[in-house]
């Protein structure tokens, strides 16, 4: 039977769509040329009025909220436009308080690595290759983690499942000594595979977390309440004075008080909880958290957007290895954001050194073929061996992997990726003019870019040891042996470059215009690129000024991705977000999650590559979903908006009392500042009256098993590496209430699932 409600609540869905759809052909915007534009003295040709507004907050935001046409409007459109080219000089501390919650992100790589240790750096702790932190903060965590390391290759997590982790851990082991690599998405780390505390293994058995708890004397009732009565900071002191023993006790038996643990603590203290078993874990859940916190709150909008442009085009995939999530928060903060308005050639050096990059494109394990270190061997050291080092420790296994790490090192050649990428998908495109050799040269110009020391945060660094020596020849020019500095030649060459200029350019019309801009329009750009050497706020402004931009034949021609859409939604709907981990969900399963484009290419912009006809359908689901607040942590208020004066135009019939039309003409207004079709709105009006709120909130379910029990934060949530986060098993988050207007809502959620809704 729930088979079939299910089956039934998808088909309802996909009916209503279809309706919708034939008046708003989603797919139409992926395959229509933008036209050339009307003379610029037919006004009947360009958009106007308040659509002038509401296109350039769809285009230049995630969507406008409640009232920022009106902000606008009073502003005037050309100062708003110029104000967000110069974010610095706008208000924007309502976001930086929505950020506290997540201090790691504000942590440089080096200080992130050092107080919340990857897998790598718990391992070389717990083989005695490095030593245990005295700092009582960092010392619970890194004991806790070595504890969660030797239980799970110790008998009591015994069993096949086990034995099989066991073995891939060692495995693993080996390899990082030796090569310095890092296993895929750090899965063989305990703590990211352990199962839940409340969980049994497929045969019946109770998980290793159980047993633990069990035999090494779990916390008694009277204890745990004792720990409950202290005052935040004792509680806090007292929880971290903890042996891991008594940790993991107090993970299996705090039961219903997991919120009281946590309650009056620190943002910072919360975060130090959250890292007890799970490091990379928190850094990946506060990643996510604090960039979709910034693109739904900031008052940096065309920054934020940007941001994300940027993001997409020098991708870095998080899963590449487990200290990406680590590296990724600083690239976000310190090379992408600051240049995101920036010049061109100031963000393609920043990206060329920074760690991510150098790490997803392996261009820090690069050597020239006639280096010293492709002769000689040396330049470069395992894991277990960089922390040694950094140590000090005269360890005689930490010496044998330095002499493992050098053999390696021996053998290691030429790695083309990042010259590859840096001229199809950075600079020049597909179709640059360069050849296979022109690679080559670029990858030996770039041997010696590498990291020091990676697994313990260490930054750029330029190792003459690895350098391919002699002159080099790209695109037809020659390159002075000179070191560092041939890299920072070919990427200004590449930069200035009028291929770069124009390929960049498209790239922005794209993501800003249409899916297929006009010509002329792309050579404008182009040519304030050439003339302003890559200034990114000359090209916007060119491209704002254009009247293609303003043509009505791209007015809402543009299909919002999976993230546009998701944000847009959150906007328009003034939610209150007390946790994001359910936009990150959501996102993942519209296809589109956050840092999770595995291929260097980045998410494509055109309509093409994310419309379909089960798309549309979780789109609709997510929108109900939303609108009947059964997305924990996200809750709107559909009464409160309606009940908001300012809309004048739709007054209610009977005093204080709206019917059914003119709620739903009021929610045109509020989620879509414009009336949508005759069609549109009868269609949300007949299917208001049949969809229940219970059938619209079971349409995209997200249950406990995906929250993962994620507290009220989100703090260490956002990982899919299994439990052993503390805090997240401290706070479960409670199911929303439900809307008090659950008509409103079914009728909001029509309306944000609409194809009308989905153009920007």
């Amino acid at each position: 039977m729930t088979q079939l409600l299910r089956t039934c609540s998808r088909a309802l869905t996909a009916s209503v769509l279809c309706v919708l759809m034939a008046e708003q052909p989603l797919l139409m915007a992926a395959t229509k040329p933008a036209p050339a534009p009307a003379p610029a003295n037919d006004p009947a040709g360009t958009i106007q009025g308040d659509d002038r507004i509401l296109h350039a907050l769809n285009r230049f935001t995630y969507g406008p909220r409640p009232g920022d046409v009106e902000a606008v409007k009073a502003m005037g459109l050309d100062n708003w436009f110029t104000s967000q080219l110069n974010p610095g000089k706008i208000d924007n501390s309502g976001l930086q308080a929505r950020l506290l919650p997540y201090p790691a992100m504000q942590m440089s790589e080096q200080q992130l690595m050092m107080r919340y240790p990857n897998n790598q750096m718990i391992r070389a702790a717990s083989n005695g290759l490095m030593p245990i932190p005295t700092d009582p903060v960092e010392h619970a965590i890194y004991t806790d983690q070595i504890y969660f390391y030797n239980l799970y290759k110790s008998k009591l997590a015994a069993g096949a499942d086990a034995k099989a982790a066991v073995k891939g851990a060692d495995a693993v082991d080996a390899a990082n000594s030796m090569q310095g690599n890092t296993m895929q998405d750090g899965n063989a780390m305990a703590g990211n595979d352990m199962a839940a505390p409340a969980a049994t293994t497929k045969k019946g058995k109770k998980s290793a977390f159980e047993t633990a708890a069990r035999d090494s004397g779990a916390l008694t009732p009277d204890q745990i309440q004792d720990i409950l009565a202290l005052p935040p900071e004792q509680r806090f002191q007292k929880i971290i004075s903890l042996a891991p023993q008594q940790l993991l006790a107090l993970r299996t038996s705090a039961g219903t008080h997991r919120g009281q643990l946590i309650e009056g603590m620190t943002p910072e203290q919360r975060e130090i909880l959250g890292a007890l078993g799970n490091s990379r874990q928190l850094i990946s859940g506060e990643l996510f958290a604090s960039n979709l916190v910034r693109d739904v709150y900031s008052t940096h909008q065309l920054q934020e957007v940007m941001t994300d442009f940027w993001l997409n085009h020098f991708n870095v995939y998080i899963r590449k290895n487990e200290i990406t999530p680590y590296q990724l928060a600083s690239y976000e903060r310190e090379t992408i954001a600051p240049n995101a308005l920036g010049h061109f050639e100031d963000l393609l050096v920043a990206t060329a050194k920074s760690p991510a990059m150098l790490s997803y494109l392996d261009n820090q394990e690069s050597v020239g073929p006639d280096s010293p270190a492709a002769k000689h061997g040396g330049g470069g050291y395992g894991p277990f061996a960089q922390a040694a080092a950094a140590r000090g420790i005269n360890n005689p296994d930490a010496k044998a992997q330095i002499a493992q790490a050098q053999q390696a090192k021996k053998s290691s050649g030429l790695n083309e990726n990042y010259a590859r990428e840096l001229m199809e998908l950075h600079t020049l495109g597909v179709n640059g003019g360069y050849t296979q050799q022109d690679v080559t040269e670029v990858a030996k110009v770039f041997t010696g870019w590498t990291i020091n020391r990676p697994y313990m945060g260490g930054g750029f660094m330029f190792d003459d040891h690895r350098h391919e020596p002699g002159t080099k020849t790209v695109l037809g020019k020659t390159i002075t042996e000179s070191g560092e500095n041939e890299g920072l030649a070919v990427l200004h060459m590449l930069a200035t470059s009028p291929q770069t200029a124009h390929f960049i350019s498209q790239e922005l019309a794209v993501r800003f215009v249409a899916d297929v801009p006009p010509p002329a329009l792309v050579d404008r750009m182009a040519a304030t690129f050439l003339s302003t050497n890559g200034d990114i706020k000359a090209v916007l402004t060119t491209m704002y000024k254009s009247p293609e931009f303003w043509s009505k034949d791209v007015y809402r021609a543009k299909v919002k991705t999976p993230s546009e859409f998701v944000l847009s939604a959150v906007r328009a709907s003034d939610v209150q977000m007390r946790s994001a981990l359910p936009l990150e969900i959501s996102l993942e399963r519209l296809g589109q999650p956050i840092f999770g484009c595995q291929p260097p290419t980045g998410y494509y912009w055109r309509a093409s590559d994310w419309v379909s006809t089960s798309a549309l359908v979780s789109r609709m689901n997510f929108a109900l979903a939303l609108s009947a607040n059964a997305l924990p942590g996200i809750t709107t208020n559909w009464s409160g908006m309606l009940n908001e004066g300012g809309i004048a135009s739709v007054k209610p019939t009977v005093a204080g009392v709206l019917t059914p039309p003119e709620k739903e003409q009021r929610l045109e207004v509020l989620l879509m500042n414009r009336p949508v079709s005759d069609k549109t709105r009868q269609t949300v009006l007949a299917e208001a009256e049949t969809i229940s709120i219970d059938d619209a909130a079971a349409k995209f379910p997200i249950n406990a098993g995906d929250m993962a029990e994620l507290n009220a934060g989100d703090q260490g949530g956002g990982g899919k590496d299994g439990d052993g986060n503390l805090q997240k098993l401290m706070d479960r988050m409670q199911p929303n209430a439900p809307p008090t207007d659950k008509q409103a809502s079914v009728m909001a959620g029509l309306l944000i699932g609409s194809p009308e809704f989905q153009r920007r």
